[in-house]
């Protein structure tokens, strides 16, 4: 009996304990994130996409608000269309100009808002990726944070707006964050003009040293072959002259 009983609460303990093993390893619900398409150079352009998961059962999300890094403005911002969504892109004056191919501006884009235009948006189970076109982009940092809010048809307003801390966990509800790659040739489309330079150089005088070890080579062949020449039509004389005598 007592063997029975205590068989029974091994047996209850192990299932509480699986459950909060269950429990624990549950992932955690998805968020509002940035992602490149391809590359996000430092110092050039990107496409990035904001990816937007619905997480709720009961309601859909109606309206995105992305707000655009003021520590890094980004002066040019282009939003691609998104069918059933309307977009509204928000500037504002900066207090230190930035300069874009030559030229000076004096405002950026503080933030783009997609609207559900037929009320229906994102459905439960459900995401929905949201492209912009940004640049350029800074080169001093090897971050952008992005704060956004997702709004759904029931009004509730969910702000992924907490920037992620090295060495940290994960916050509860995450800002979209964007890795930047460190700036190549290939990016800017031009090589430096002082590689380019250099390049140049080298290439000539190496042209200039094979012209000249060619001329030498050139050169020292023509004497040997008239050494040799006059080393023959000397020989020829001589047997000659044993000839005759």
């Amino acid at each position: 009996m007592q063997a029975s009983r205590l068989a029974s609460r091994v047996a209850a303990a192990t299932a509480v304990a699986g459950t909060a093993v269950l429990a624990l390893s549950v992932p955690a619900f998805a968020h509002v994130t940035v992602q490149p398409e391809g590359t996000a150079a430092k110092g050039g352009y990107a496409v990035v996409d904001f990816k937007v998961p619905n997480e709720r059962d009961n309601a859909s999300t109606t309206k995105v608000e992305v707000a655009l890094p003021n520590d890094h403005p980004l002066a040019s911002v282009m939003p691609e269309p998104v069918p059933g969504w309307n977009v509204q892109v928000t500037k504002a004056k900066l207090d230190k100009p930035l300069t874009m191919h030559g030229e000076k501006t004096d405002e950026a884009v503080t933030k783009v808002t997609w609207t559900a235009a037929d009320g229906k948006g994102i459905q439960p189970g459900y995401f929905q990726k949201f492209p912009l076109s940004v640049g350029a982009l800074p080169e001093n940092t090897d971050q952008l944070v992005f704060k956004a809010l997702q709004t759904y048809s029931d009004h509730e307003v969910v702000r992924w707006i907490e920037a992620p801390q090295a060495g940290q966990d994960e916050p509860e509800n995450p800002a979209p964050v964007l890795q930047l790659s460190t700036a190549t040739d290939g990016h800017h489309g031009t090589a430096n003009a002082k590689d380019t330079a250099d390049r140049t150089g080298n290439a000539a005088a190496a042209t200039d040293s094979g012209s000249h070890d060619t001329d030498t080579t050139a050169r020292v062949l023509g004497v040997v072959g008239i050494v040799v020449g006059a080393a023959g039509v000397a020989y020829g004389v001589l047997a000659g002259r044993r000839r005759t005598a």
